[in-house]
């Protein structure tokens, strides 16, 4: 069955409520970026990834591009695999608050604009279209992933930490979860 590598982006320059609402990455996450690539080509060739996806955001289309350069392709972007969609209403400074909040619940119980449960729905959608593919994302989006193909509702199931690969096969049809990735041992928060 076709793999799927699902990448949490490198360490970024700065955190929520940051000057720079969408930062690049620092030292470090340029470094961990080079390693997740390093790691994806050492995967047997039947396993290899011969697509690059990206959210739209900084971190992770620099997440992204050392693969990509490695692999002659170029970085596919698609907004369904970025960060969590922030209630309009909320101001930025208030982000970090509201995500302390999601991560105590369920994907049904979230405040907001829009139907999150949906939203999960969708990031799985994205995935399960694509085969030998790595996908740079967010702590959110994976935990969305990793959730649904669990048949667990809490937002929060598991701390991927910067650049660490969460491992999926999927036939077009059905997607199945093969290992998470390495967790943080802090929080992002």
């Amino acid at each position: 069955m076709p793999r799927l590598y699902l990448i949490r982006h490198g360490k970024p320059a700065s955190t929520w409520g940051g000057e720079d609402e969408d930062p690049g990455l620092d030292e470090t996450g340029q470094t961990q970026a080079e390693a997740a690539r390093d790691w994806l080509l050492s995967q047997p060739a039947e396993h290899r990834p011969q697509r690059v996806v990206s959210s739209p955001l900084r971190r992770c289309r620099e997440t992204a591009e050392p693969t990509a350069r490695a692999l002659g392709v170029h970085v596919e972007i698609d907004p369904v695999v970025g960060e969590i969609p922030t209630p309009a209403a909320l101001h930025p400074s208030e982000r970090g608050s509201w995500l302390r909040q999601v991560f105590q619940g369920t994907w049904q119980s979230i405040n907001g604009d829009l139907d999150y449960d949906a939203w999960r729905l969708d990031v799985v959608g994205s995935l399960r279209a694509r085969g030998d593919t790595a996908v740079f994302s967010h702590y959110v989006a994976i935990n969305a992933v990793v959730s649904h193909l669990l048949a667990d509702d809490r937002v929060l199931h598991f701390r991927p930490d910067h650049a660490s690969i969460t491992i999926l096969e999927t036939d077009g049809t059905e997607l199945v979860l093969v290992a998470k990735g390495r967790e943080a041992t802090t929080g992002v928060l």
